[in-house]
């Protein structure tokens, strides 16, 4: 389970798969110089609820894994997710598709 940190503050535990896939995601519309909001629902033993940060080029992003190895990349996640970035209510993890045949870990953009 690894660990989104924004801003030194707010965290939230994100499993090291998905983790890499927003990384992906998040990287590539910063890279671009484009502002967005990341949600996540929070767990219940820490209240529950949901929380938004406002991501820009300025921030201050650790990703943090607690799994050695690189997972391999889906494209159709990073597709999916990079879809919700780019909508007005912004980034948040959707359920993982199935890979497409074409599926793979090419040029992300940016």
């Amino acid at each position: 389970m690894g660990k989104f940190i924004y801003e030194g503050g707010v965290k939230v535990e994100i499993e090291d798969r998905a983790l890499t896939h927003l990384q992906l995601v998040i990287s590539a519309k910063l890279r671009r110089g484009e502002p967005f909001a990341f949600s996540w629902r929070e767990d219940a033993s820490v209240g529950g609820g949901r929380t938004t940060v406002w991501v820009h080029p300025g921030s201050s992003i650790v990703y943090k894994y607690y799994g050695g190895r690189q997972p391999s990349i889906n494209r159709a996640w990073v597709d999916a997710l990079a879809f919700t970035a780019n909508a007005p209510t912004g980034l948040y993890l959707v359920p993982e598709p199935p890979e497409t045949n074409d599926a793979g870990s090419g040029d992300l953009g940016g």
